[in-house]
């Protein structure tokens, strides 16, 4: 019987090592992008509705149309389009989609308390986290999860398009709970997506655009997952 070659098995560990130590960087990276992120959505709204001639400016004419689907386009053009862009560009896509998804989330100052929104963002954080750290940590494959969460994601939109209309109090809710449930899933499953899709030998700009991409989807997660939750436990003000 062969002994096993120990100076191979002192590779193999070196290597394993240093994919490691390679992934959490990658990730420390992601999470940088994403809470700085939403950091200057907050400043952004916040500014912005500290501004009342600004708002009146934005929302009272139909900017505000531009204002509330900009984000929309700025996370198209990132998806369909970061391949062909420079880290820079996406850089800078990604930092004025923030600052304008602030100007789109400004009015939240205006209909919700600083203390309940204030309280609705460590609830918040504190289940991104978790979550978030479940996906990081689990064996289980969440890959199953897909097409369950993006069909409700899909049913979510829809029911909020026909709310707009029916202007239904119980469907709204109906919708938020859902919802909170759904992005929840979100969390865990982007989290061990981007995880999976680290490779240590990927150029320095494709990593670079791999962490923006992560970054943007985990955002995404985060904000609606708080807007839902706003939905459900925030205090209108009178």
């Amino acid at each position: 019987m062969l002994a096993p070659d120990r100076r191979t098995m002192t590779q193999a560990q070196l290597e394993a090592a240093q994919i490691d130590v390679g992934l959490r960087q990658h990730m420390l990276t992601v999470y940088n992008y994403m809470a700085s992120a939403v950091a200057l959505t907050g400043i952004v709204a916040y500014a912005a509705a500290s501004s009342q001639t600004l708002m009146q400016s934005i929302f009272g004419t139909p900017l505000a149309w531009v204002v509330m689907l900009a984000p929309l386009a700025f996370v198209l053009v990132l998806s369909f389009g970061i391949h062909r862009l420079s880290l820079f560009a996406s850089q800078a896509l990604f930092w004025t989609f923030a600052a304008v998804m602030g100007l789109s989330l400004s009015t939240i100052f205006i209909v919700f308390t600083g203390q309940s929104i204030a309280r609705v963002f460590f609830i918040t954080a504190a289940s991104f986290g978790a979550l978030s750290l479940y996906g990081y940590t689990t064996k289980r494959d969440l890959s199953g999860m897909a097409s369950f969460l993006i069909m409700g994601l899909f049913g979510i939109i829809i029911a909020g398009l026909v709310n707009m209309f029916l202007k239904s109090s119980g469907l709204q809710f109906a919708i938020s709970v859902i919802g909170v449930l759904v992005f929840a899933g979100l969390t865990a499953y982007d989290t061990q997506r981007i995880k999976s899709e680290y490779l240590e030998s990927d150029p320095a700009e494709t990593a670079g655009k791999k962490a923006i991409m992560g970054a943007l989807a985990l955002y995404l997660d985060f904000i609606n997952l708080m807007m839902l939750l706003l939905q459900l436990l925030g205090q209108r003000r009178d």
